[in-house]
């Protein structure tokens, strides 16, 4: 049996948090270092430095991936999936742990990665076929079928720092995918540009792995990661929770585990919007209207948002005309359903300075799994007051009382309705017409 191209043990990775800092590499940062020193010391004097602390993004990580595998590598955020791949890229060195590979590694785990601004889309594209130790009468035969995925004909002549983020993403991809690497590492490429370009880079990612390369494919797109992958990893705090089959890695990874707790509370990390008006809370709430992580399927989903005025803005600020909506999405970010205040009848915010709304979607809901919840408070088109993505996170349990023979699965889609179903006898109907004919 041939050893694996890519092998990974005991792979760790340890930062240091606070204490002293690193040596200056380059000039700007001696310079700033320069600046600051007299700062720190006079906080140094009075006590007040930071304790150095450790922090261990991977711990003892291993695993190995053969010759025209796919690996997917999953995780929530903050799993430190992008860790592993810049230290497998050579990017970053690990603290523990060695890595053995056997063939030319080419990556995309940033947009852009190893561009320089200055130099145009062409040079560009044979700077990085140079960095990975091709020839260039290799590069000359991919040139124009680069160029062509990336659609930056009319463009490729012009520096790329002139690119928008979105053509600057499609050039790096072809870049990554196109020339000829034994080894791939792709991070979240679906997370940037549009639907038609994630298509096209969801064929291409096909066409790689038929074509034999080795992939490792970091992304939390579910659809795409059980597509591509024939075996997942599932990172938890930067260690292995799971590893076998993608289908199975990716259902542990969505389905609600013990993590419920954390999930539920409100986020308003991810902020946005002029900021007058304010959501201050978020909460899923049972039938007693009590907090929990998690409501079965097919049980109502109650949400609660309490919406305040700042205290910074006029005193006559009133909520009254304000559109609240709520997008839930499932666990990789797909918009899946979007409730508005505004909708039928609709409930009015009041004339006051807070409330609180409660949204109640009938039940059964959603299929079983992760999802999360985007609120946008404002005027649509017109003003965005607040805006928040993954406001709250929550998970749907299976049914208290099932009402199908099989299991509800996110292969058959996310959401899980009732119809009404009813059936007539064509053929006994016509028979007697057949008859009278005759």
């Amino acid at each position: 049996m041939s050893a694996p191209v890519l092998r990974v043990q005991g792979l760790g990775k340890r930062y240091r948090i606070g204490g002293p800092a690193q040596r200056p590499g380059h000039l700007r940062e001696a310079l700033v270092d320069m600046v600051a020193s007299p700062f720190r010391r006079l906080a140094a004097k009075r006590g007040t430095r930071a304790a150095q602390e450790e922090f261990w993004a991977l711990r003892d990580v291993s695993f190995d991936v053969e010759q025209g595998e796919v690996l997917g590598i999953i995780g929530r955020n903050g799993a430190d999936k992008s860790t592993a791949l810049k230290i497998i890229s050579r990017i970053t060195p690990p603290t523990t742990g060695r890595i053995e590979l056997r063939g030319r590694v080419g990556s995309l785990l940033e947009v852009g990665t190893g561009f320089h601004g200055d130099l145009t889309g062409r040079e560009n594209v044979y700077l990085t076929g140079t960095i990975l130790g091709m020839r260039r009468p290799e590069i000359d035969r991919k040139f124009d079928e680069i160029i062509a995925f990336a659609g930056v004909e009319a463009f490729i002549d012009t520096p790329v720092k002139r690119y928008s983020s979105g053509m600057y993403m499609r050039l790096a991809f072809a870049v990554a995918a196109h020339l000829a690497t034994e080894i791939l590492l792709v991070d979240e490429v679906m997370a940037v540009g549009d639907l038609e370009f994630q298509k096209k880079c969801l064929g291409k990612m096909d066409e790689v792995a038929r074509g034999g390369r080795t992939v490792v494919f970091v992304s939390h797109n579910m659809a795409a990661m059980r597509r591509l992958c024939e075996r997942g990893l599932l990172l938890e705090r930067g260690r292995v929770a799971a590893a076998g089959p993608m289908a199975a890695v990716s259902d542990l990874y969505v389905r609600p585990g013990r993590e419920q707790e954390e999930g539920a509370r409100f986020n308003p990390r991810d902020r946005r919007g002029t900021g007058w008006a304010r959501v201050t809370n978020m909460r899923i709430l049972d039938e007693d209207k009590e907090p929990v992580a998690a409501r079965p399927c097919d049980a109502d989903l109650l949400v609660e948002v309490t919406i305040e005025v700042a205290g910074g803005a006029a005193a006559g600020s009133s909520l009254r005309g304000l559109v609240v909506e709520l997008v839930v999405c499932s666990d990789d970010g797909q918009p899946l359903l979007s409730l508005m205040n505004v909708d039928d009848t609709g409930v009015a915010l009041p004339d006051s300075r807070a409330c609180r709304v409660l949204v109640r979607l009938p039940g059964p809901t959603l299929v079983p799994g992760r999802y999360g919840i985007n609120v946008f408070v404002g005027i649509p088109f017109l003003q965005h007051v607040d805006e928040i993505s993954e406001a709250l996170a929550f998970g749907v349990l299976p049914p208290v009382e099932p009402w199908r023979p099989y299991d509800l699965h996110p292969s058959r889609g996310l959401i899980c309705r009732k119809a009404e179903w009813s059936c007539s006898d064509v053929l006994s109907r016509a028979a007697p017409a057949a008859r009278e004919a005759s």
